[in-house]
């Protein structure tokens, strides 16, 4: 029987390799092949649209060049800072056809949105197109003549996109320090548009005011720079900063993505492959007892984390390491492989995605000591938590926790609502609790019904202009467990 399912296999791979397919699909019929994924029709489908995509980036036409400069007069002009003259666009493209053999350029390929439940392949497949992005037509991995990609490089970025908005704060912070009064969404845009025509964001959200005030620019900017977009996203576009402060002015960039964007759904997909990882039992350690003893297999979960550090401190002062925007975080045990914490260290303090980058550029373990169980009674720390999370899976950080309860009931799952009137976006009073104007008051009612209320003084000192930052934290805890999973495997780390 299994000589037989061998050689039906090798007969279907046979068959795959006589039909033209494209990079995407060949490097993932690969993994199936080698046994590292399962074939998935919604994969393989999605698989065929990144193909498509792959090859309309053959006639991708380049980015316009810089010609005026900025000046504080100019800034408060509805004039663009930048623009590329017809005869100047003319010589580029001149310059590229004779060098590349791209014989004309169309409009710049539409970006892609691919929303869907965690776990079910988006980042997965949006690596396997990144990855083939560049490669040669002759390569072994692909039997389609169409394909042209070897004539020219294309520049390309992957990134977190809470790390790709850091990025252009940090960027904005450092114009503005020099160009007080200038706009500097034009200049910022133009400076990423020559760094990676290709953008690629893993788990596109939006909890932030100031980056829903700046999204819808800041991508047309790019888009007009001929920059093209793939985005993954556990929330569909309408859904995007959902509950949010000023939503009505974010609006427009909803609509500008569903417009210029190819929205690709996979909510029916419901399998989490993340949760098939086998772990190797040293990521996550649970007890209940305050010493950390783990009383259900007799062994002290001190000496796992300590063998796990691997050697003594270096030294006895603490380390400082340098943070964007002119900040600093310091680490009081490690080693130079390691670093070892608290959890009130890391999410009690007002850390955020900056330090947690810094953190893990520098060691490629970290450890995190008595980690609670987080629902509605922790959101800033929770917050904080999955932040880190994040950052440790975009690096390929070893995070090795030591909490109270096991990892199916880290996270407590609660629900946020806010009560506002149509129109004019005053918020409505709740009949229970007291509020911090006269205006609103917003509760937060956890999953067994207990109600807090969620105001700017009555609460944890947070405001409401955070309710969709908590809407998606409660969102985001589903991924962040997936994830858990996942980096608790043998192969897990750098």
């Amino acid at each position: 029987m299994k000589t037989v399912m061998k050689k039906m296999a090798a007969q279907q791979r046979v068959a795959r390799q006589s039909l033209p397919t494209g990079h995407v699909t060949a490097a993932y019929e690969r993994k199936v092949d080698a046994g590292e994924v399962r074939r998935d029709d919604a994969q393989l489908a999605l698989a065929a649209k990144l193909d498509a995509l792959l090859e309309s980036l053959t006639s991708l036409p380049p980015v316009p060049v810089c010609t005026d400069k900025p000046t504080e007069r100019r800034s408060t002009s509805s004039r663009p800072l930048l623009r590329l003259p017809a005869r100047s666009m003319a010589a580029s493209q001149s310059f590229l056809r004779k060098k590349f053999h791209l014989w004309s350029f169309g409009p710049a390929p539409r970006g892609m949105y691919i929303h869907g439940p965690v776990g079910v392949g988006k980042s997965f497949l949006m690596d396997l197109f990144y990855a083939s992005v560049n490669i040669p037509d002759n390569d072994s991995c692909c039997n389609s003549d169409s394909n042209r990609l070897n004539h020219a490089k294309i520049a390309k970025r992957r990134v977190h996109f809470h790390e790709f908005m850091l990025d252009v704060h940090h960027r904005i912070f450092v114009y503005k320090q020099q160009h007080p009064r200038d706009d500097a969404i034009p200049i910022i845009a133009q400076q990423l548009a020559q760094e990676a025509q290709l953008l690629c964001f893993d788990e596109f959200q939006v909890t932030d005011v100031a980056d829903a005030m700046i999204l819808k620019r800041l991508f047309l900017s790019l888009l007009d720079r001929n920059v093209v977009v793939v985005a993954t996203s556990n929330r569909s576009p309408d859904t995007l900063y959902e509950g949010g402060i000023n939503r009505s002015l974010f609006l427009p960039f909803i609509d500008m993505v569903k417009h210029r964007f190819d929205i690709i759904s996979m909510e029916d997909s419901t399998k989490d492959y993340r949760l098939e990882t086998q772990a190797d039992g040293q990521s996550y350690f649970w007890s209940n007892r305050d010493d950390h003893g783990d009383k259900n297999s007799g062994n002290n979960v001190q000496a796992k984390l300590k063998e796990i550090f691997g050697g003594t401190a270096s030294g006895t002062e603490a380390e400082v390491i340098d943070v964007l925007f002119g900040r600093t975080v310091q680490v009081a045990r490690f080693n130079d492989r390691c670093a070892w914490f608290n959890f009130s260290e890391l999410c009690h303090q007002p850390l955020g995605t900056a330090d947690y980058i810094s953190l893990c550029n520098r060691f490629p373990v970290l450890i995190i000591d008595r980690v609670p169980q987080l629902g509605a009674n922790h959101l800033d720390e929770a917050r904080r938590f999955v932040n880190l999370i994040d950052v440790c899976y975009e690096s390929r950080t070893r995070l090795v926790l030591a909490a109270k309860v096991p990892l199916d009931e880290l996270f407590v799952a609660f629900e946020a609502q806010i009560e506002c009137s149509d129109g004019n976006e005053e918020l409505f009073v709740s009949e229970k609790g007291g509020s911090s104007s006269s205006f609103a008051t917003t509760m937060i009612r956890t999953k067994e019904g207990e109600e807090f209320e969620w105001s700017a003084t009555g609460r944890s000192g947070v405001s409401l202009a955070q309710l969709s930052a908590t809407n998606d934290l409660a969102f985001s805890f589903r991924r962040a467990a997936s994830r858990l999973v996942e980096m608790g495997g043998k192969e897990w780390g750098r």
